[in-house]
């Protein structure tokens, strides 16, 4: 028997299934699917499985080393999806493999030196480390400098090195203990008391228990258990247990709400073809608090009922909480979640009890949609327009793309909803390709937040230069008074956007990015934000010894310091990246929120969604300009987004909400449209400027992006490029560039780009990978090129 296995190398050279033979003992176990661990040229890698036959081409072949899995880690269905997404996103298909398992099953190798020759022969310094340690790791080599030396010793054969593939994914086990046999327990010594009080607990409570709890529950130590199993009385035994990130919460059972007219005229169709096991991809758009998610918990009821299963998608972590507590409130633990604020260990316990079929639904973010699931009854993404859907390195895979294939293979219902839809869908949805639905009114029958565009510049022109209008602080004393709660939202992290030099004008740039650095106040140090550099602030200024250093710009730290300058009685949480990257701090931040100990909420774009708080009266967004005016055409598009979702977050409840926009452009037609949410509106205005600009969804994009130390070559062979593309494309294609990227240096490495605009181009891919294929060099001087044939970020 001879296996095809692809191997864990994502290179040009290697994008391709190599022969092994299957030794005997192996025979019975191996199969599509499951992982290997191969010889592979002097070392040892994991690979996949892709199909087994009887005779290979190769005369001389090397033998599999050992099987990693019992059985696939990939079923058939995902097998096969990872052949689309190589031919959709031109990526390598040991990517499109890996990118469909939890990061816990990635294999990490280790480097190890042994001896073949006896310790006298070798040099006194190497002898010395091989008798503390042997064989010899690279990490203590490296440490003690003797690379060099031992690359001399393997060419005169005295040492060799061994590649060894280690799985990060280690299951978690728990000592257990159970009573031998009650007839022994009388020959326990009358003083021995501890070792009585053990036996009397396990005779009473459970016959087997796991140690912790044991000696927690009798005061015994390690060593009296030991001696009880020493002496034969306890049978020890280990037991395999999930690590749970929800084990210290409690989840109280809820029930279905009675479904409105609206929702009912939406749910109706999408259940029909739940019970018809048919495809079918449906647009749900409802107005922020419209009662999107009670559809979606009732459809995975109807096809929990039916032994299917679900994914639920959600748009990072800052949903999961809430949602969290909806779902498994709801159907209890049929639910797995996955999500980027989970330990590896936990991701890899949720991903096994789907693998498993333990449970049934599972709620997570973008790569949730590859759950080893085998009967899909429903795919939901939520809030459908956010960017956070669409990977931005290999494979480069939109999961809105990704669903409705694995929908077409399971004959099942895709539902895509927002307040706010993407123009791609919703274009897609008035053309008929998808069905849409409409909820045009909150659940509660509850107005829509009155919202209020204040014109920064007369605030200005009136001598107020603070970063709050005199409506803002009003209004936030107003409800500080009646014991309301208050969002403020400004898309900026850190202390301020730049530190900039009043006498000459330089502004503090990152060395290896074309990039300025920002200002972080609680480490007083500047951080670039793209290859995370960090500096001290300087005392003077770099190029002219000015003293004049001012910081520009605002940033969330900024905004909290002032906020309590003018206001000290306020109390205050901030959200955002720097205040969020411990684990679980998200829902501490939540939780302390919700339960009333700040009066203001205050973040990013981390806040701007899913949050559902009654008390929430008041939203302010300080800036509604950062996006505004970036090189990118779906600008306006994530503007008007964004000010909806967050001005969504007011009046949740019974009590009327208010939303306060500040903006130095109150005349651009996505705030004033935000003003009224009118999305109908927006879609209008915003397609005929697309047509003309010739964007999507008129027509399609494709971005290559190409970066090298040296300007002029990343320059040439873009040039080159475009050359090729202008020469093979029909006339119907517009070419843009080459030209250098909006962020021209990332990380010392020059950056160009071409786009390529298009409406049918069937032999663009072939030539995309065509072009790949040949620019992809693996050599020193090499450039390095990235294709996304859907871009979502210009820059």
């Amino acid at each position: 028997m001879i296996a095809s296995v692809i191997v864990d190398v994502p290179a040009k050279q290697i994008d391709r299934t190599f022969d092994y033979k299957v030794p005997e003992a192996l025979t019975s176990v191996v199969q599509r699917g499951i992982r290997v661990i191969v010889p592979f040229g002097p070392r040892k890698i994991q690979g996949f499985i892709l199909s087994l036959k009887e005779e290979s081409s190769v005369k001389k072949l090397k033998s599999i080393e050992e099987v990693v899995d019992i059985e696939p880690v990939l079923n058939e269905e995902l097998m096969s999806l990872s052949e689309w997404l190589t031919d959709q996103t031109l990526c390598y298909r040991i990517s499109a493999l890996q990118v469909m398992l939890p990061a816990a099953m990635k294999a990490k190798y280790n480097k190890f030196f042994h001896l073949i020759e006896e310790k006298q022969h070798l040099p006194s310094h190497i002898k010395e480390l091989f008798e503390k340690e042997s064989p010899l790791t690279w990490k203590t080599a490296d440490a003690h400098h003797v690379l060099k030396d031992l690359q001399e010793l393997i060419r005169h054969r005295k040492v060799e090195m061994k590649y060894v593939v280690k799985q990060s994914a280690n299951v978690k086990k728990a000592r257990f203990v159970e009573l031998a046999d009650e007839k022994l327990m009388n020959e326990i010594p009358g003083n021995a008391k501890k070792q009585q009080l053990v036996s009397d607990h396990l005779l009473k409570n459970a016959r087997k228990m796991a140690v912790t709890d044991l000696k927690e529950a009798t005061g015994a130590t390690s060593a009296v258990i030991k001696t009880m199993i020493d002496k034969g009385y306890l049978i020890e035994s280990f037991n395999e247990l999930y690590r749970d990130p929800f084990q210290e919460r409690t989840f109280e059972k809820t029930e279905h709400f009675k479904l409105t007219d609206d929702q009912k005229t939406a749910i109706a169709p999408i259940l029909e073809k739940v019970n018809s096991y048919e495809q079918q991809t449906f647009l749900l758009h409802g107005v922020t608090g419209s009662g999107k998610t009670e559809i979606y918990l009732q459809t995975i009821d109807q096809v929990l009922k039916q032994k299917r299963q679900a994914i639920m998608l959600v748009p990072e972590i800052s949903l999961t909480p809430q949602m969290v507590q909806r779902f498994k409130g709801r159907f209890g633990d049929q639910v797995a979640v996955m999500h980027s604020g989970l330990s590896v260990g936990e991701k890899y316990d949720e991903w096994r009890k789907i693998h498993r079929g333990e449970v049934n639904v599972v709620v997570g973010a973008r790569s949730a949609i590859f759950a080893p699931f085998k009967k899909l009854g429903v795919i939901i993404i939520d809030e459908e327009h956010e960017t956070s859907y669409k990977q931005e390195d290999s494979p480069r895979y939109h999961a809105r793309d990704v669903a409705i294939e694995r929908s077409n293979r399971h004959g099942c219902p895709v539902i895509l909803g927002s307040a706010t839809p993407s123009l791609e869908s919703f274009a897609r949805a008035k053309k008929g390709n998808y069905q849409l639905l409409e909820l045009e009114y909150r659940m509660n029958q509850q107005d829509l937040p009155e919202v209020k565009i204040i014109d920064m510049r007369e605030e200005l022109r009136e001598g107020n230069r603070s970063m709050f209008s005199r409506d803002l602080l009003e209004e936030i004393e107003k409800r500080i008074e009646k014991k309301e709660q208050i969002v403020l939202f400004l898309n900026r992290r850190g202390y301020s956007s730049f530190i900039m030099c009043r006498d000459c004008g330089t502004v503090m740039q990152c060395p290896h990015c074309e990039v300025s650095l920002t200002y972080h106040r609680s480490k007083e140090s500047m951080k670039c934000h793209y290859c995370g550099h960090e500096e001290h602030v300087p005392e003077k200024c770099p190029e002219c010894e000015s003293e004049h250093i001012r910081y520009f710009g605002t940033g969330t730290q900024k905004v909290e310091e002032e906020l309590f300058k003018l206001m000290p009685h306020v109390k205050t949480i901030r959200m955002d990246v720097d205040t969020t990257s411990k684990k679980g701090s998200h829902e501490k931040l939540l939780s302390a929120f919700d339960r009333g100990e700040a009066d203001v909420l205050l973040g990013t774009q981390m806040i701007a969604k899913g949050l559902d708080f009654p008390n929430i009266t008041l939203v302010g967004v300080l800036s509604a300009d950062t996006m505004l005016h970036l090189p990118d055409f779906r600008a306006s598009e994530k503007t008007f987004q964004l000010l909806t979702q967050v001005s969504g977050r007011a009046g949740r409840h019974d009590k009327p909400g208010e939303v306060i926009i500040q903006t130095y452009t109150p005349e651009h037609f996505s705030i004033e449209l935000a003003k009224t949410q009118n999305y109908e509106w927006f879609y209008q205005k915003e397609m005929m400027m697309r047509k003309t600009a010739q964007y999507p969804p008129f027509y399609y994009i494709s971005l290559i992006t190409l970066s090298h130390e040296n300007v002029n070559k990343a320059a040439g062979v873009c040039n080159e490029i475009a050359d090729i593309l202008k020469s093979r494309l029909s006339d119907q294609s517009i070419i843009l560039g080459p030209v250098a990227s909006p962020i021209a240096r990332i990380q010392d490495k020059y950056r160009y780009q071409c786009i390529i605009k298009y409406k049918h181009e069937p032999e663009l891919k072939t030539l995309l990978k065509k072009i790949l294929d040949q620019y992809s060099d693996t050599g020193k001087d090499a450039v390095t090129i990235h294709i996304d044939v859907q871009p979502y970020i210009m820059m």
